[in-house]
């Protein structure tokens, strides 16, 4: 059975077992003329360790996009119209989200203190504030960063990212989101896509982007003056890997390791020079950029190649977190199955990848990942039972019903080791989700990632994630233009939570 049991208390029981921008996310499809020759070599076996039993609760509601509200609350007001949610945690516990209302419709943001059980809305980065408040006018992809160190006085800074076309557009708050500040020169290098942030210290701060203007090259600017300017700006792809470049990869997250400093740079793209001439092969390599000098200059190296060319890892997005003794864990999808390898040694060499989801998830895509203390790894992702081998997620029926699915594992650097897995939501979505981007013709109301965090202080995960269900509960209340006849599709989409309330955590 594909649904969770719901309790009374919104608590979701175990299970045993664009508004985006106006370009294609995978313009890979589109613009690039080649793509892989067949690679020779031995198969590797993905591994899936023993399922344990799920022992977790989840409460669920709907964010609110007034600043100064707390949701959930009785009064029926905790509704959004945003979709594509970010999440992160600061050393505090403190939860911080954003979501996009799409290009020129600005970013709403929200604050968790109370280990996610409610979240207040922010005076966000949109559109509407911007003159008063020096808030990002963009909307297009969006992501958020907190820093790993207080700043002078006494708050993590968090950042958020949002997307114009034109240029990265980043928020600052040096006070705990009371107040921002704007810099819409976040990119170095003009006309981005799917920008991604990360932060380190008391002031760092990196973005990386694609560069529609130099072929899709990945770029990582960072800032040492809390966003205020970009002075450094390096080229994700070393000497030996710039046939990465010319459409030849999918960008994923950016992530920095607190403690040694190291930046990680995502993706997936093709395996070798010799495979840009091949015309029918997917990105059936995944790899990971290594900066050990701040983001000046990226070392790549090769996480996991599928000798099946005509595998993809291209789906949105690769996703890499990195645990508290510096273990790094690469996260990443062929459409049906979702796989994680890891690295002991910051990324050089990597495991042999072990497949994550379980039923009934038959179908698992979008993930995303939080690492916590050493070999603790939180993941989720949306999931489904349907799966016929035939069709991809785009022309999946009306009967595939979609859940968030959240799993955990506390020993992720030993190899066969376990996740327990249940549903932390209702259904969000059914039928077929489109994966294309701005080129989607089929449902889009998923759009392309959503998010986890842990609490540094009692390990509890919090996930943000796109719910297109028409719902008129106090938790879960219908916008105005959500009626009955509008369920399932884009008029209903909105950013909810999804909030650990028991079972372990993954900090300390």
């Amino acid at each position: 059975m594909d649904a969770p049991v719901i309790s009374i208390d919104n608590s979701y029981s175990p299970e045993i077992s664009l508004k985006d921008n106006l370009l294609p996310k995978n313009k890979k499809d589109i613009l690039r003329l080649s793509t892989i020759l067949l690679i020779i070599g031995t198969s590797m076996v993905y591994s899936i360790g023993s399922a344990r039993a799920a022992s977790f609760t989840f409460t669920n509601y709907e964010l609110g996009n007034t600043p100064g509200l707390s949701c959930p609350n009785t009064q029926g007001n905790c509704y959004n119209f945003a979709a594509e949610p970010a999440i992160r945690a600061d050393a505090g516990g403190n939860f911080y989200s954003s979501s996009e209302n799409g290009l020129s419709g600005g970013t709403d943001a929200w604050k968790s203190t109370d280990s996610g059980l409610h979240y207040i809305s922010l005076t966000s980065p949109n559109s509407a504030s911007a003159a008063g408040s020096q808030f990002s006018p963009a909307g297009g992809d969006t992501d958020l960063a907190v820093a790993s160190a207080l700043n002078g006085n006494g708050f993590y800074n968090v950042y958020v990212a949002s997307l114009a076309l034109s240029n990265v557009y980043v928020s600052t708050s040096t006070n705990g989101g009371n107040t921002w500040l704007l810099n819409p020169t976040g990119a170095s290098v003009p006309g981005d896509d799917r920008p991604w942030i990360a932060a380190d210290g008391a002031s760092k701060v990196c973005v990386s982007y694609h560069s529609i203007t130099a072929a899709d090259d990945i770029f990582v600017t960072c800032s040492n003056d809390a966003g205020t300017t970009y002075t450094q700006t390096g080229n994700a792809f070393d000497m030996n890997h710039l046939w990465l470049a010319s459409f030849q990869n999918e960008i994923g997250n950016l992530a920095i390791d607190p403690t040694n400093h190291n930046i990680y740079q995502s993706l997936s793209g093709i395996a070798s020079a010799g495979e840009t001439s091949c015309l029918n092969c997917g990105f059936h390599a995944v790899w990971l950029a290594v900066s050990t000098d701040g983001g000046a200059t990226f070392t790549d190296h090769s996480v996991y190649i599928n000798p099946d060319t005509s595998v993809s890892y291209g789906h949105q997005f690769v996703n890499i977190s990195v645990d508290q003794a510096g273990n790094v864990y690469a996260i990443f999808t062929d459409d049906h199955n979702l796989y994680y390898s890891f690295s002991t040694d910051h990324g050089t060499t990597w495991s042999v990848p072990s497949q994550i989801n379980q039923s009934p998830s038959a179908t698992a895509i979008m993930p995303w990942s939080a690492a916590g203390g050493a070999g603790k790894l939180d993941v989720v992702w949306y999931g489904t039972s349907y799966y016929d081998g035939v069709k991809t997620p785009d022309n999946y029926p009306s009967s595939a019903s979609w859940y968030v699915y959240f799993a955990q594992n506390l020993q992720a650097t030993t190899l066969g080791s376990s996740f327990s897995q249940q549903a932390a939501t209702p259904v969000v979505h059914t039928g077929g989700v489109c994966e294309s981007g701005a080129t989607c013709t089929g449902n889009r109301d998923l759009f392309d990632d959503f998010g986890v965090a842990a609490s540094p202080v009692n390990g509890m995960a919090s996930i943000v994630y796109s719910d297109d269900q028409y719902s008129n509960t106090a938790t879960h209340p219908a916008g105005p233009n959500c009626t009955p006849s509008q369920n399932n599709t884009g008029s209903c989409d909105s950013t909810n939570i999804a909030s650990q309330t028991s079972g372990t955590g993954i900090f300390p």
